[in-house]
């Protein structure tokens, strides 16, 4: 139920719980030409593996969030899983994560 509310905005949570844009990130790499913002936040007293991929492309500034089930006791170890996820999906998907398929 936490979830729920918590994707609808419900409970009284801080405005950075479930939306990695809004939480400070704490670790930031660079990799392959994006960068890597880990913004764990937290949630029922963990943190969740939580971050944003950047790339400046044709001039302007593209964003790719992304939140993973993952929770921890530290946020320096939410901060390192979301580095490694945004590695990850930069290899796996490359450019193609700013483009919307429909």
């Amino acid at each position: 139920m936490s979830f729920l509310k918590s994707l609808f905005g419900l409970g009284g949570k801080s405005e950075s719980a479930g939306d990695p844009g809004a939480a400070k990130a704490v670790k930031e790499i660079e990799h392959k030409g994006f960068t890597v913002r880990a913004a764990p936040f937290q949630e029922g007293g963990q943190y969740q593996t939580a971050g944003a991929i950047v790339k400046v492309i044709d001039g302007v500034e593209r964003e790719h969030r992304f939140i993973r089930a993952d929770r921890f006791g530290s946020i320096d170890a939410a901060a390192d899983v979301a580095l490694a996820k945004g590695r990850q999906i930069i290899d796996e998907q490359g450019e193609k994560i700013f483009t919307r398929e429909g």
